[in-house]
Order: structure tokens, then C-alpha cells, then sequence
């Protein structure tokens, strides 16, 4: 008991310095998710919302919904959605995730505890375990099933076996990479227990249970969950090959730090030759990339770890190498985001791979290293995301006088429990509408309807330790490879600026507006998007704009342009309600123009309409015609 004392010690100091954590990442989706299971408990991935200014379809997320019941469970037994209670919860799946690697340790290490303690202190387990993701709940079940498999298959019980299908089946509900158990415990069951057959049947759970899972939502809704995913992969471009490339350079960074790269040196130091000159090109192939030690480094130390498992070993060593190299396969293969937390499944042979290699002197230090760096990345992840909670929170009444705008992922899971709704691209804030803003966020576009915008209040939110996991000048990979290729970043610069604006009133300023005109943002209502080629701007079906009245009838103009791609054919313009001129036209470049009008007041409001849109591959947006300039002239 006193090894299981001292894992249990580590991990709870781990967890109860954070229980407070805020919600944070992708947090917001999953309890989404377990709020629609409240009125539709079988299908909660039935759950719409809106994401980075687009209406989606959880269906297409790329976990299934094992998350989403537990936390429906949660929210059903706690009755509102509070931060220590459910990561209280949530510890459950640490201490999972530690007994099964202690089982695993038990069997193929020389050093078990020392194995157990650098698995607890893998840095992307320290931080993932305060968040309430899918992660850590998919690692348990992984971990834990892989124990199970090998101890069945070990001693041919049956009983065991079916504790890892159901593992098997729990974590391929959690997470569609389950399916990379099936030739990692197909190679175990091939070395030990080739002639049981009750073994290789049970192979077929992840694969069973994900189909089952498929099958049940198209019962139930008419379509596969895959589908659906396969289209948002199209759409945003996800497995586009430049994602995959810098998504494969991220992963490799990480695995640098699955164990401390003081520890992979030592223990992978035996390499050969060739074997080292992969790692140094790899190194040198960083260097155009990023330039940065902790990347190039990093990434050299990745590539070594890789190809030095690629050699003859004995049977265990040999299973524990195989779990490694067919994982991170399939890591290259399916993931397109690069992040730390996608290589914890491969975190238990790592860690027991460098306990047997490495001296205890060694491992003590790499062990207090990686203890140390855990925390620190655990207490900046919980300053940053503690500045998105403190500022909605210091906002007070404003949710309450006024409607509310959320223009961030980020900080949108407070900003909407205070009454506030995500923006849609696109979206006409009107004046006295407040919009609360991120500069680390990607930004929606959005129109003011007319006004201009003022900032009512503003956070600089910069934690003190020198850590970087997300932010606005930082290169790190550790969320996504789209911010950099770092494992995580040094400095000190703020990590973000949120600020809330005000939308106050203006009158137009121009009567012709061109769409490279400093005032046309203030002037565009919806429907029109943003300045391209520093000239024009795309419409959508219904463009709407406010032009200032002119001081004697005018004609009322309006240029565009209409591509060979667009199905556009038939424009009309309205002011004010009324149509005044329609036509039909080819494609090419052309002038709408109506007789001449005189407005009523100050200011008008004009309507461009086209019969018909089209979309682009990777572009979400709804085009019409392409807009250089309208007004009275």
C-alpha cells in the first residue's frame, strides 16, 4: 500500500490546488452537450451552438458522447453547473488512470513506482486533468483497458477480459482513437497468447462499439456522425496538408516532454548512427521552421525517441515500442491540431521505458523537474483562464441594462451564464449593444449597424510565471498548432487583452460609398463582408447599408462586379423599404442605377439583393456579388 500511498499523495497535489479551475477550452461544448442531454438524455450530441460565429452540429464533434453523459450526470445530480464540484468529480478518472499505470508498471517495469510517479508527472496530464474535456475520462478507460488486456491475456482469464472489452467500449465512446488499441493489443496477443481465440474476438470491441454508436444516431436523426464530421473537416479546412504538416511537427515537440527530455537522453542515448543523424536532421529541418531552442530541441529529441524504439529488443520492451510508434501513427494520421494532450495515451510505455533505462539518481531529478513544470503550467493555465471569469464577473449590471454580445471562445461559457449570446459572423450590433471582445480570440466579423464603438472596460491578463501554454505573442503548440510549434513557450508578454465595447449611435457620413472608405464599416448593417484587396467586399444574399442622405434628388448607384463562379444573376435595390431598381445581368462588371430619389430624412437605409449564393471549399461564408461602391451620385 505505501507505493499506492505515495501515487495517490502526488496526484492529489496535482488536483486539489486547481478545484476551482474555471471553465476553460473546450469545456463549453461538452457542457453544451450535457445541458441538451437534460431534455434528450440518448442523444446529446443532438446539441447545436455556436462556434466561431457559425451555427454547428455536435454530431459532427470529433469525440463521442461518453463526456457529455458524464457531465449530464453531474448536472442532473448537482443541479447547476459549478467548477469545484465537478472537477471533484473528475478526479475520479486521475485516480483511474493512476491504478491502471501502476498495474502496467507492475508487469513491465524493473522500477514500477519510479514508472507510476513520471507517468502522473507527464505535464499534459497535470494540466488536462483540471479541465473537463474528454481526455483525461478516454485516458482512465484507455489505460485502464490495456491493463486488463494484458493481464487476461497473461493468465488466459476470461473474466479479465471482459473488464478490458469494457474498458475498450467505454474509452471508444469517449474518443474515435480507441480504435489504435486493436494493433497494439493484436501485437501483445500475437507475442503471448496467439492460440486464444476468445482474445482476438474481443479485438473487435472498439470497432463494434463505434459503429454501434454510428448506427444508433442514424436511427435516430437519419445521419452518421461521421458524415457530419467529414463535412466540418471540409469546411474549415482541418485536414488540409499544411495542418497536417504542422499538427505531425507540434506532435513530435511534445513527445519531448512526455517524460523529461533529461530522462530521454539518457535513456535513449544508445541509438547508433543513423539513427542520430535522423534526429539531427529533424533538428536542422526545425530550424527554418522555428528557430526557437525549446522547438528544434525538442523536436530533435521526439525523432530520436521514435527511431530508436525501431530496433531489437526483448518481448516486453518490444510490446512497449510497438504501443509507441503505432500510436503516434495514428496520432500523424487523425489528428490536424498538433495539441500536447493528444499523445497522453502513449504516456504509460514511455514512462516505464525510461524507468528501466535510467538510474534512480536520474530519475529523482528528472522527476522533480517535470513535477515543478507541471505545476507551473497548471497555475498559468489557471491565471489565464481565471482573467476571462474575473472580467465577465467585474461586468456586473451590464448583462442586465443591455443586450450582450460574446465576440471569443474563450471567456463564452461565463459571458453566456450572465445572460450574454454568442456572435454570429456577420451579426448587426446595434447601438447600446455591448460586445465583449479578445485579442488572442479569432475574431468574428460583425457590423455596428450604423454606430461607432467605444470601450467600456478592459483586462490585461498576464500571469506571473514565465509560461506560456496560450497567447497573443506566444508560439505554442500546446492547444494548437496554429499558434506555433513550440511544446509550450517562455516569456512574460500578457497571454491576452479583453476589453467590452459599447456600440453607440453615429449618423452616416457619406452619401457615395466606396467600400475602402474608412467610414464603410460604420456604415455596413449586415450582409456585407470584409474589405479584400484593399477595394471590395463580398455581399451575401441581403446586404444592408446606411448611406447619408443627399441634399437633392439623386440618382441611386450601385457598382459590382459578379465572378464567373457566382450563380448570381438578378440584383434589385431598395431604399428605405422600396425597390427602385432590378437587373438582370452576366458576369462581369456593372452599374444598377435607379431614377433619381430624395429621401425623406437624415439618412438612409439601402437593401442590395441577389437571387442567388455560393459558398467556397474552406470558405463558411454565403457570396453573392462582389461590391465596390454605391450611393447617390
Amino acid at each position: 500500500m505505501r507505493p499506492l500511498t505515495v501515487l495517490v499523495g502526488l496526484l492529489l497535489l496535482f488536483r486539489l490546488p486547481f478545484l476551482d479551475h474555471p471553465i476553460q477550452g473546450d469545456d463549453v461544448n461538452y457542457l453544451a452537450a450535457a445541458q441538451h442531454a437534460q431534455i434528450d438524455p440518448l442523444h446529446p450530441h443532438h446539441a447545436r451552438y455556436v462556434f466561431l460565429g457559425q451555427w454547428v452540429d455536435m454530431r459532427g464533434h470529433p469525440h463521442p458522447p461518453l463526456n457529455a453523459w458524464i457531465l449530464g450526470a453531474l448536472l442532473a445530480l448537482n443541479g447547476d453547473i459549478q467548477e469545484i464540484p465537478f472537477h471533484a468529480a473528475y478526479v475520479v478518472f486521475s485516480m483511474i488512470a493512476a491504478a491502471a499505470m501502476w498495474s502496467l508498471a507492475r508487469r513491465f517495469s524493473v522500477r514500477p513506482l519510479w514508472a507510476s510517479l513520471l507517468f502522473l508527472a507527464t505535464p499534459a496530464f497535470v494540466v488536462s486533468g483540471n479541465s473537463l474535456e474528454a481526455d483525461v475520462p478516454f485516458l482512465a478507460f484507455w489505460t485502464a483497458a490495456i491493463a486488463l488486456w494484458v493481464r487476461a491475456v497473461d493468465g488466459r482469464s476470461t473474466a479479465l477480459l471482459l473488464g478490458a472489452v469494457t474498458g475498450l467500449a467505454l474509452a471508444s465512446l469517449a474518443a474515435y482513437q480507441a480504435i489504435a488499441a486493436i494493433p497494439i493489443l493484436a501485437f501483445y496477443t500475437w507475442q503471448r497468447a496467439r492460440g486464444w481465440r476468445p482474445a482476438w474476438a474481443a479485438l473487435s470491441a472498439p470497432a463494434v462499439t463505434i459503429g454501434a454508436f454510428q448506427l444508433w444516431e442514424w436511427l435516430g436523426s437519419g445521419l452518421l456522425p461521421a458524415s457530419v464530421l467529414a463535412g466540418y473537416f471540409r469546411t474549415y479546412g482541418l485536414q488540409a496538408l499544411g495542418n497536417k504538416v504542422s499538427s505531425a511537427a507540434a506532435l513530435g515537440a511534445h513527445l519531448a516532454w512526455v517524460v523529461s527530455p533529461l530522462l530521454l537522453v539518457i535513456a535513449f542515448r544508445a541509438a547508433g548512427r543513423w539513427r542520430l543523424a535522423l534526429a539531427l536532421i529533424a533538428s536542422a529541418a526545425a530550424l527554418a521552421v522555428d528557430p526557437h531552442p525549446l522547438f528544434w530541441v525538442s523536436l530533435g529529441l521526439g525523432v530520436l525517441m521514435l527511431v530508436s524504439l525501431v530496433r531489437r529488443q526483448a518481448p516486453d520492451e518490444l510490446f512497449l515500442a510497438a504501443w509507441v510508434l503505432v500510436f503516434f501513427a495514428a496520432a500523424l494520421a487523425l489528428f490536424f491540431a498538433g495539441s500536447a494532450r493528444y499523445l497522453l495515451p502513449l504516456a504509460a510505455p514511455v514512462a516505464i521505458l525510461a524507468a528501466n533505462r535510467c538510474d534512480r539518481r536520474w530519475l529523482a531529478a528528472g522527476l522533480v523537474l517535470h513535477v515543478g513544470l507541471g505545476l507551473a503550467l497548471s497555475a498559468v493555465n489557471f491565471s489565464h483562464w481565471d482573467g476571462y471569469r474575473r472580467f465577465v464577473r467585474s461586468l456586473g449590471g451590464e448583462f442586465g441594462a443591455r443586450r450582450v454580445w460574446i465576440n471569443g471562445e474563450w471567456f463564452r461559457y461565463y459571458g453566456e451564464s450572465e445572460g450574454g449570446l454568442a456572435l454570429e459572423r456577420g451579426q448587426a450590433v446595434r447601438p447600446g449593444e455591448m460586445v465583449l471582445s479578445s485579442r488572442l480570440a479569432f475574431p468574428v466579423p460583425f457590423t455596428t449597424g450604423g454606430g461607432f464603438r467605444t470601450t467600456l472596460a478592459e483586462r490585461v491578463i498576464q500571469p506571473s510565471l514565465p509560461f506560456r501554454l496560450l497567447g497573443v505573442e506566444a508560439r505554442s503548440a500546446w492547444s494548437t498548432a496554429s499558434l506555433g510549434l513550440r511544446p509550450f513557450d517562455l516569456g512574460t508578454a500578457p497571454v491576452d487583452v479583453v476589453r467590452a465595447e459599447i456600440v453607440l449611435e453615429r449618423e452616416p457620413a457619406l452619401s457615395w460609398l466606396p467600400m475602402n472608405a474608412p467610414e464603410a464599416s460604420a456604415q455596413i448593417v449586415s450582409g456585407v463582408h470584409e474589405l479584400e484587396a484593399a477595394s471590395w467586399r463580398w455581399t451575401s444574399g441581403r446586404a444592408v447599408i446606411l448611406l447619408k442622405s443627399p441634399p437633392a434628388a439623386a440618382p441611386l448607384r450601385v457598382e459590382f462586379h459578379i465572378p464567373a463562379s457566382s450563380p448570381a444573376r438578378r440584383v434589385s435595390m431598395s431604399v428605405d423599404g422600396r425597390v427602385v431598381a432590378t437587373g438582370d445581368y452576366a458576369p462581369g462588371t456593372h452599374t444598377l442605377s435607379s431614377p433619381p430619389e430624395k429621401p425623406a430624412g437624415a439618412s438612409t437605409t439601402v437593401v442590395i439583393t441577389v437571387d442567388k449564393t455560393f459558398q467556397v471549399g474552406g470558405d463558411h461564408r454565403a457570396l453573392g456579388v462582389v461590391l465596390s461602391a454605391l450611393g447617390f451620385r
